[in-house]
């Protein structure tokens, strides 16, 4: 198919931040730097950067003339299928909103500006554009847009579609996203036909900006337009994007297939050489566990990243991986662990009282689950930043105390924070599922805080019942929530497992107030910016998808500003250890598991680079198909 013509530049086109608190989607938080020149620009004496990409933090690990990325396989045939499993159901194609159940993979539809890689935790590419410009204020950027790239429909991306895009989230967009970068990005010039310029508000964090404005995820502006598409509603269309791959075909609540576009503009990018190598992409859906498991072993889908240890400890044992047929691998995992937890939906005037959510978390067995439900195949959550030099260990360090206690002095945090170590997960006895010293524990906490034990045996204060729900969508936490739930029953709480289908859970969460406790993961990364704000700022307590918890604390905001502000690694080091460690002592959560590796199985068709990049499993992207095992395969009846 031969390129559509471009439209002639035009002149610039200035684009207004629209603040209208709406929906829209969290930026790419890193960005991949590249070699620079400089240059002096007349009328503004400051050197100005042109450069393929950018790092905050020490020099590229690419430069502009890179082949490929280090750790894939240039040569990695095209062709074949991968397909995984996806839980619950869906009914919109639209994941910047939070109407509807949006289906699995959509984000194969869309790219941004820039792009990160999965070894260079600090380093951001230049992917839309062939060079960005800043000056050494970073009072704006420059973004010179590649002439090649065009829409799943052939249509040319300009500086217009970016502007557009830009707009339309802070009109449409998530509100937690619109109260953070309405904020910092002041303006949006088309300077050109190919030429976009992001201008940045005064107080905006300098070592962010570049990182929020190259994050920007591009749609087509004209088939918005044509269509009257809204970001804020759900819809059984996809927006018009440039990725990859476009909806091949869908089967509401059953499957969507994802099939790589033939005519995809950025085949022979650098940054996509060795990657995007299936020629489709099929999400198989489940309610339920037991029957996305049963179905793998039939070959209904061939790769499964296997969250359940209960299935890995003794699941895979079926004729499949006897005959070689499927394999099972554990592979390094190298990311921050994930921090997930069972969080407190402090709205909640019974969980505003930090006694009552420490006695709640000391009802969490979690050394009796590892040995008894998870066959000790996971390590528990401590920290925000698990295994990476970003979490809070031991007493603080001097350089800790020194953000810490202005905070101490004017009453908005303990004392014992500049003393205390970093506050752990309570541990339990493993051998039974009750701790009967952490229950004594607990229910004099209950105490203390006013909840008496009645004639009943349940807990009241001023005629009112302590009532605990766990709301959740996924039958495999039954088995982990119900000993949790009766321990809390012994205690006298009157706490309950409400599980509900997976349009009615999404439905409760999307009101702030509908909900007691839930399990969220508040997953971070090793640059942590101004995106921490949606996870844990006073200004997205009321109404956020990420800050469920409700969070609004003076202490917790003034931190984050540190760490926005932190201009080398040892000072981000420094001020996230505090941050960390003012977050475990708040106590909104119930820290659960992680694990340091991937553990997965396949059907053996599959391929990947060996060693495998730190910071990514990449089994939809560089892993690739090998045919003649596939044949073998289904010549043998295994598939």
């Amino acid at each position: 198919m031969s390129k559509p013509q471009r439209r002639p530049a035009q002149a610039a086109t200035r684009v207004k931040t629209n603040t209208a608190p709406k929906w829209a989607m969290l930026l790419a938080g890193s960005v991949l730097a590249i070699g620079a020149a400089t240059l002096v620009r007349a009328d503004s004496h400051e050197n100005i950067t042109i450069s393929h990409g950018y790092s905050n933090f020490g020099e590229l690990m690419y430069p502009a003339d890179m082949e490929h990325l280090n750790y894939v396989n240039p040569d990695a045939p095209k062709g074949g299928e991968i397909s995984v499993q996806a839980q619950g159901t869906f009914d919109t194609f639209n994941n910047f909103t939070r109407e509807g159940a949006a289906a699995a993979g959509t984000t194969l539809l869309f790219e941004s500006i820039l792009a990160s890689t999965a070894d260079d935790p600090y380093g951001s590419y230049c992917y839309l554009c062939t060079t960005m410009e800043f000056p050494e204020s970073r009072d704006w950027v420059i973004f010179n847009l590649r002439d090649d790239i065009t829409f799943a429909d052939g249509t040319p991306m300009t500086a217009e579609d970016v502007a557009y895009t830009h707009n339309l989230f802070m009109t449409q967009g998530l509100p937690e996203y619109v109260a953070v970068v309405s904020q910092y990005i002041q303006e949006v010039e088309v300077l050109d036909t190919l030429r976009i310029k992001f201008t940045f508000s005064e107080d905006a964090p300098r070592r962010d900006v570049l990182g929020f404005a190259g994050g920007t995820t591009v749609f087509s502006k004209a088939w918005f337009e044509e269509t009257g598409a809204r970001l804020d509603e759900s819809t059984d269309v996809p927006f018009m994007g440039s990725g990859a791959y476009v909806i091949e075909s869908f089967d509401t609540n059953r499957n969507v297939i994802y099939a790589r576009d033939p005519d995809w503009w950025g085949v022979d990018h650098p940054l996509n050489v060795g990657q995007n190598n299936f020629d489709r992409i099929r999400y198989e859906y489940f309610t339920d566990a037991s029957t996305s498991f049963e179905a793998f072993k039939a070959g209904e889908y061939t790769f499964r990243n296997e969250n359940s240890s209960l299935q890995w400890a003794t699941g895979y044992d079926f004729p499949g991986v006897e005959s070689g047929a499927v394999v099972t691998r554990e592979l390094p995992n190298g990311s921050i662990g994930s921090a997930q937890a069972f969080i407190f939906n402090l709205r909640d005037e019974k969980f505003q009282d930090p006694r009552v959510r420490e006695a709640v978390r000391l009802m969490f067995n979690f050394e009796w689950s590892n040995d008894t439900l998870f066959y000790g195949l996971y390590d528990r959550v401590e920290s925000f930043w698990q295994n990476a030099d970003l979490q809070a260990q031991g007493a603080p360090s001097e350089g800790e105390i020194a953000l810490l206690q202005p905070l101490v002095d004017e009453g908005l945090l303990d004392a014992s924070i500049l003393t205390d170590e970093a506050i752990l997960p309570p541990t339990s006895d493993a051998r039974r599922p009750t701790d009967r010293a952490n229950l004594r524990r607990a229910s004099a906490l209950l105490d203390e805080a006013g909840w008496i034990t009645g004639d009943d045996g349940m807990r009241r204060k001023d005629g009112q019942l302590l009532e605990v729900e766990f709301l959740s969508a996924s039958p495999s936490f039954d088995r982990i929530i119900n000993p949790y739930v009766e321990n809390l029953q012994r205690l006298g709480v009157s706490a309950f497992l409400n599980r509900v289908d997976f349009a009615q859970y999404v439905e409760r969460l999307n009101a702030p107030s509908d909900f007691d406790i839930v399990t969220h993961t508040m997953t971070q990364g090793f640059e942590p910016g101004s995106g921490m704000r949606q996870w844990f700022g006073s200004e997205t307590a009321a109404d956020s998808s990420r800050n469920l918890m409700g969070l609004q604390d003076e202490a917790i905001d003034r931190l984050m500003t540190s760490v926005i502000a932190a201009g080398t690694l040892d000072d981000l080091r420094t001020s996230t250890n505090a941050l960390d460690r003012v977050l475990r002592a708040k106590g909104f959560w119930v820290p659960q598991w992680y694990k340091s590796t991937h553990t997965v199985a396949y059907y053996d068709m599959y391929e990947y680079p060996d060693p495998l990049p730190p910071f990514a499993l990449g089994n939809l992207s560089f892993w690739w198909y090998n045919a003649e095992k596939a044949a073998e395969l289904e010549a043998s009846g295994a598939l």
